[in-house]
């Protein structure tokens, strides 16, 4: 990519950009609804854009937590999390789908930035896997939008909220300061007990524990990691867009099978900048139909 701009902008995206400049035509991704309400929000959408990035997945660490390793002793079974580090509980795993994630929603930032543009809106995240050995697709495309008034943003923003509630929060005092995501993956092996409990010829209703164990402590981790991602991006509150869950499982050796979960929990990050006590503009939501000349007032 020696062709590519020093901050990571590929030439087919300064291509368009440099058409948006001697045009006045703007393309968007908002709907004709939020084209209104991101201008009652103090914007004008400058353009969409769009980031992509494509990495191959070699590596996703391994443990499943019954082999305690120490002493060659086997151990109940217990539920691994990225969260410990190193290669157990799938960390290079994660971290590969942190920077395909980050590193789309940067580039996507950029070509906003060429722009002229204050933010992102409406952003939308995908993540496709392309082939059997391991290629991923993740894409990052939003309508990039710029303030009317002469006070701006300090920084780049970015959000997947739609139009009306980016105008709500504007009118409430909340700003976006940013889109983040918190990924887990979490490893449990099937225990006797485990294996007994799912078995459906068994007959019943009940609990499998084994899973239960195993798909909170990736939902807990996944949002303990979009906590401290969004604490980072200044953010005073987060507005969680999506919560995903996903479970599947392998089997690394004969009579050895282990169940896999994965979560991804996306949001927005949001910080406050009126003042306690301060009364925002609200919207007029009732309109009247005849003249208000003549009226007495109250």
């Amino acid at each position: 990519m020696a062709d590519w701009e020093s901050g990571g902008l590929p030439p087919v995206a300064r291509a368009r950009i440099d058409r948006a400049a001697s045009s006045d035509v703007r393309t968007s991704l908002l709907s004709a609804s939020e084209m209104v309400t991101v201008g009652d929000a103090g914007f004008e959408p400058v353009g969409e854009v769009m980031g992509v990035v494509v990495s191959h997945l070699g590596f996703g660490g391994y443990g499943c937590g019954v082999w305690s390793g120490w002493g060659n002793q086997w151990s109940p079974a217990t539920t691994v999390t990225s969260s410990g580090g190193g290669y157990g509980g799938y960390a290079p795993y994660v971290n590969a789908l942190y920077a395909g994630y980050d590193g789309a929603l940067r580039r996507c930032l950029l070509e906003a930035q060429a722009l002229g543009a204050d933010g992102v809106v409406g952003v939308r995240w995908t993540h496709d896997v392309l082939d059997d050995v391991g290629s991923r697709e993740f894409v990052a495309m939003g309508t990039a939008v710029r303030a009317r008034s002469t006070s701006r943003p300090a920084h780049l923003f970015a959000t997947d909220l739609p139009g009306q509630d980016l105008a709500k929060l504007m009118h409430s005092g909340w700003v976006p300061s940013g889109l983040v995501t918190g990924i887990a993956v979490a490893i449990r092996h099937d225990d006797y007990y485990t294996r007994q409990q799912a078995r459906s010829w068994t007959g019943g209703n009940y609990e499998v524990q084994g899973y239960t164990e195993l798909v909170t402590y990736v939902r807990a981790d996944a949002r303990h990691q979009f906590a401290q991602r969004a604490a980072r991006h200044g953010g005073d509150s987060a507005i969680v867009s999506s919560m995903s869950l996903s479970v599947w499982e392998i089997e690394p050796a004969d009579n050895h099978r282990d169940h896999i979960a994965q979560s991804i929990v996306v949001g927005t990050p949001i910080a406050k900048v009126a003042a306690r006590g301060t009364r925002t503009a609200r919207p007029l939501t009732v309109l009247p139909l005849t003249g208000t000349r003549g009226r007495s007032s109250r």
